[in-house]
């Protein structure tokens, strides 16, 4: 079994059990996971067999392995999640801590919820060393061009209109994804039980955002009229949660972790990659 390029289902136990006694882990960082929420509200079965069904299989699995392996106290489980599981934000409340309650608006986040709440009652019945994260929007390369950072780019490029859910004002704090990278990595460190929020503290309305990719798509790749000009507003998304935002203070202090890349610099780059590969089928 070549265990750098495996591809299975999550749910499939075999191919897991397969995987654990090929790779024989130190550490899992699972971020497996059906992730966009316009899918999870036209197709909410996926996200309940891949973010519980299959969190339970991996939790099963590595639990079997831990204990055959003599309970090895430096194994660590690490949990991705996201900051929607905590629902939303008015916009004077204060961000999101590791103390704040689930409130989960959207079929995708029950089911990170779910997975959660899993993870951590593994970690107190049976003593898997876990660590939960919750992070909050990504972005950067190779996203999937689902999400609203590809999609911006590719529509103004083609001169399509760009759109805007509802009146533009739901507000994200957005990551640099290889700055999430460094965290996971630390996140093996930390210890059992404990809970990381990672964020950026750079919270955008979404027109804001979408303006400032606008800004840099003028800049280095002008045409006639302004990018801004293609943008169309649309009816908003069921159950549209109004803003997220976290405290990363909890990765700060366990695990010396803090984010490189400002949302400028991260939007550029991230805008440079997706030009470079247009013609690609990653975009």
């Amino acid at each position: 079994l070549d265990v750098q390029n495996v591809h299975a289902c999550i749910t499939d136990r075999p191919a897991v059990e397969a995987l654990f006694k090929a790779a024989r882990p130190d550490a899992v960082l699972h971020l497996a996971a059906e992730t966009h929420v316009d899918r999870s509200i036209d197709g909410p079965s996926a996200f309940m067999k891949t973010n519980v069904d299959g969190t339970f299989c991996l939790l099963e699995v590595a639990l079997e392995w831990w204990q055959s392996n003599g309970r090895d106290e430096a194994f660590r489980f690490v949990h991705v999640s996201t900051d929607e599981v905590f629902g939303d934000l008015g916009p004077d409340d204060p961000v999101f801590d590791e103390h704040t309650a689930y409130e989960p608006s959207s079929p995708y986040s029950a089911s990170k919820a779910a997975s959660d709440h899993l993870v951590r009652a593994w970690q107190r019945t049976y003593g898997l060393p876990t660590v939960v994260t919750n992070c909050t929007n990504n972005y950067g390369p190779w996203q999937n061009a689902e999400k609203l950072i590809p999609t911006v780019i590719r529509k103004a490029v083609l001169g399509a209109p760009i759109p805007i859910y509802g009146d533009g004002q739901n507000i994200r704090d957005w990551l640099y994804v290889e700055d999430h990278a460094r965290g996971l990595i630390k996140a093996c460190g930390a210890a059992p039980g404990s809970t990381l929020l990672f964020g950026a503290r750079a919270e955008r309305t979404n027109l804001d955002l979408v303006k400032a990719i606008c800004a840099v798509l003028d800049e280095i790749r002008p045409k006639a009229t302004k990018y801004e000009a293609q943008l169309e507003f649309v009816t908003d998304r069921k159950g549209h949660d109004r803003r997220y935002g976290v405290d990363p203070s909890s990765a700060e202090t366990l695990i010396d972790w803090a984010p490189e890349r400002s949302l400028e610099d991260g939007l550029r780059e991230t805008v440079e990659w997706y030009l470079a590969n247009l013609d690609s089928d990653l975009v």
